[in-house]
């Protein structure tokens, strides 16, 4: 009988659709809409212990964008193909109060077999490992350290994005060690080898490891001749998910077919879901879709992986890493001799 739930190390989820985090959980009613969609869990807006941190949501904008680059607007129906550029800052509350309302909520989501799961970025390693201890100590379950954030090189020492594999062994291996719960390692795609990043977190203790955070990016204006919103952005979108599967197949095969990987960055449905799941994924985080179109994305995409599964009579866990264990290399495929002449202009032949 097809079931959605998927175990991801010491975690059992009802279904591995994963609400990522965001502006659209940065206030608790964010986050009960998220889990009121039918998640298996949210991810809560990411905090620090930096006043810089808090202070950049105060500078923050935000750009739709077609396929040519044009602005669209911001009317919480952007297509499927649509791109997100922005610049981000982190939760604005004080973190005892961000603490109690995360709790609080994921001790109420356990009753109905969710998590809502804390979500630290780096800034300074000792400030974290002790926020990471007042998660563990208040009941949050499960933590997620975001060392992948893609405006470390924009914000030093406010966040940062993490691409030296000893040092990041080094910092997930002080937080692990320092917690009891599952500590869940988010780890960037700005690396020449996001795999060898993601063996690295595991090195550290990881339970599982996010793959991977947004693309660091400038788009120029033609009208104004200036950057889009005035500076680097962080960018994603659709896009973005043939080079996430391709590094989560690419850190299954080194890691191997057990150890639990979680897919994030260009999902913006539940077939964009199920393709990560093929490709390796455990669960899926979605998240700038829900920024820009609501929390029904969330909702339709439980369905959509609901109705796979059942039209398939197949299990999450039967179809994680299908696609990913089927790549041939390029040495091993056919020969096919002038079958290139069929794809290019007449002209060129």
């Amino acid at each position: 009988m097809a079931s959605t739930e998927i175990t991801i190390g010491s975690v059992s989820l009802k279904n591995p659709v994963i609400c990522g985090s965001g502006e659209h959980v940065m206030t608790e009613a964010g986050l009960q809409s998220a889990l009121d969609a039918g998640v298996g869990a949210v991810v809560a807006k990411s905090i620090n212990e930096t006043q810089a941190a808090k202070d950049q949501l105060d500078r923050t904008d935000y750009a739709l964008l077609d396929g040519d680059w044009n602005r669209l607007p911001w009317d919480f129906t952007a297509p499927r193909n649509a791109t997100l550029a922005c610049r981000s800052g982190l939760q604005k509350m004080d973190f005892d109060t961000w603490l109690e309302i995360i709790t609080r909520l994921d001790a109420t989501a356990a009753n109905s077999g969710k998590y809502v799961i804390g979500s630290i970025i780096l800034a300074d390693l000792d400030a974290a490992v002790d926020m990471a201890q007042r998660m563990a100590a208040a009941g949050v379950r499960i933590l997620e350290f975001n060392i992948g954030t893609p405006y470390g090189d924009e914000a030093a020492g406010v966040v940062t994005t993490e691409r030296a594999t000893a040092r990041v062994t080094e910092i997930v291996k002080a937080v692990c060690d320092a917690v009891y719960i599952p500590v869940w390692a988010k780890i960037t795609g700005q690396s020449e080898n996001v795999a060898a990043l993601a063996q690295a977190a595991r090195a550290g203790g990881a339970e599982t490891v996010v793959l991977m955070g947004r693309f660091l990016g400038m788009i120029p204006e033609l009208d104004t001749q200036a950057p889009l919103l005035g500076t680097n952005l962080g960018t994603g979108g659709g896009w973005a998910l043939p080079m996430t599967c391709y590094w989560l197949a690419k850190s299954r095969a080194a890691l191997g077919a057990d150890v639990p990987l979680i897919g994030m960055n260009g999902a913006r449905t539940g077939n964009d879901v199920l393709r990560m799941i093929l490709a390796g994924a455990h669960a899926v985080e979605i998240s700038s879709a829900v920024f820009t179109n609501g929390f029904s994305v969330l909702a339709d995409a439980v369905k959509t992986v609901e109705s796979y599964l059942a039209n398939r009579d197949q299990n999450t866990m039967e179809i994680v890493g299908r696609a990913a264990d089927r790549v041939v290399s390029f040495s091993g495929l056919p020969q096919r001799p002038g079958f290139w002449e069929q794809f290019v202009p007449p002209e060129a032949l």
